[in-house]
C-alpha cells in the first residue's frame, strides 16, 4: 500500500533525540512516563495523521506514503527534514514588563505563547527576558520509529478520527449526501475547551473531508446535579 495527499493514518511512534537518545515524545503513555515526559491533558494512543499537511515533520510524511498497515520501521532525520535549523534571528530580548502585562512569571525552559507565536525561555536577569522562536529541536537529528496502526477511509470514520484528534470525539455520527450529523450528548463535559476543541474538529472537517457541505450539531446538557439535588 502506498498512502498519498490527505489520506488519513493512525499512527504509533516514538521519538528521540538521535545525539543522546532521549526520548522527546511518544504516543505510549507507559514509555512517556518512565522517561519523564509525561504530560497531563495529553491523549497518548494512536494518532492521526492526515499526509501532505503538514501535521508532522517532512521526513516522517514522505516515509509514511511508502509504508503498509501493520508495519514498523525506524527513520533517523536530518534537522531539514525533522524541525529545521536554528534561525539565530528568532532569539529576541524582551522586557520584563511585556510578561507581567500577561500576567506571566518567566522561568528558564518555560514555553510560553508571545503574539501568536511559541516561544522558549532562556534566561531571565536585569528586567530583560531572552526568548527563543526556535522549536526546542531545532537543527537537532531526530529518530523515530513508527507503526501505521490504520488507514482511515469513509467519511463517518474520519471525523470521528478527527473528533479523537481534537479530544472531543462526537458520541454519535452520521453522513448523508454531502451532510453530517455529530452528537455531543450529555456524558461529554462542555468546559471552555470543549467549544474551542469542537470549532477546530469542524474547522478541520470542512478542510480536510471536501465532499461534506453541512455539518449538523446536536448537543445534549445536563442539569448539573447540584442543582437537581436543591431543589
Amino acid at each position: 500500500m502506498s498512502f498519498k495527499d490527505n489520506d488519513f493514518v493512525e499512527i504509533e511512534y516514538s521519538a528521540w533525540n538521535a545525539s543522546d537518545n532521549r526520548l522527546v515524545s511518544t504516543t505510549d503513555e507507559k514509555k512517556a512516563k518512565e522517561a519523564e515526559i509525561y504530560e497531563d491533558g495529553v491523549s497518548y494512543g494512536p494518532a492521526l495523521v492526515i499526509i501532505g499537511t503538514g501535521g508532522v515533520i517532512k521526513g516522517l510524511d514522505r516515509e509514511l506514503r511508502g509504508m503498509n498497515v501493520g508495519e514498523t520501521k525506524k527513520f533517523t532525520f536530518a534537522p531539514q527534514d525533522a524541525f529545521g535549523e536554528r534561525e539565530e534571528d528568532l532569539v529576541k530580548v524582551m522586557p520584563m514588563s511585556s510578561f507581567r502585562a500577561r500576567d506571566i512569571n518567566p522561568y528558564p525552559g518555560m514555553r510560553v505563547n508571545i503574539d501568536g507565536m511559541g516561544v522558549t525561555v532562556r534566561s531571565v536577569n536585569s528586567g530583560r527576558v531572552v526568548v527563543d522562536g526556535n522549536n526546542p529541536y531545532a537543527g537537532k537529528s531526530i529518530t523515530y520509529e513508527v507503526r501505521i496502526v490504520k488507514n482511515v477511509t469513509g467519511e463517518t470514520e474520519k471525523i470521528e478520527a478527527l473528533g479523537r484528534s481534537y479530544r472531543v470525539k462526537p458520541t454519535a455520527t452520521s453522513v448523508k449526501g454531502d451532510t453530517a450529523e455529530v452528537s455531543f450528548d450529555g456524558s461529554v463535559n462542555k468546559d471552555a475547551d470543549y467549544f474551542v476543541n469542537k470549532a477546530r474538529m469542524l474547522a478541520s472537517v470542512f478542510s480536510n473531508l471536501k465532499s461534506i457541505a453541512k455539518v449538523l450539531v446536536h448537543e445534549e446538557y445536563l442539569r448539573p446535579k447540584e442543582s437537581a439535588d436543591k431543589e
